[in-house]
């Protein structure tokens, strides 16, 4: 089992988004969130039962990385977003290009 960390479930985070090939943002006036995997979906995809990863959803939403909301689900906050977006640049350019559209992927991350 590989250690848990807040970067390791946001990596694992959008290695869930690459395998099902999909991306769910929300716009606001001032922002772009990412939805978050479930809780239960990340501990599932990093093999790792279920109480192990609440804390550190605790851990995010106390550095305002995300916010979750009763049946919305959890989302990045400006600076999760932040994190998602250059983690996404770093590592999955290529993947997220393909699942977003070229255009699209500059335009969240400024960088082509």
């Amino acid at each position: 089992m590989a250690a848990l960390s807040i970067d390791s479930l946001f990596d694992a985070a959008v290695r869930i988004q690459v395998e099902e090939r999909a991306i769910s943002l929300t716009f606001t006036e001032d922002s772009v969130r990412i939805k978050f995997p479930t809780t239960r979906r990340l501990a599932e995809f990093l093999d790792v039962p279920h109480y192990y990863i609440l804390p550190y959803f605790a851990m995010m939403e106390e550095q305002e990385l995300i916010t979750r909301a009763e049946r919305v689900g959890i989302l990045t906050t400006t600076k999760g977003t932040r994190k998602m977006l250059a983690l996404m640049q770093e590592n999955y350019a290529g993947e997220m290009k393909e699942i977003l559209g070229p255009e699209i992927f500059v335009a969240l991350t400024g960088k082509d």
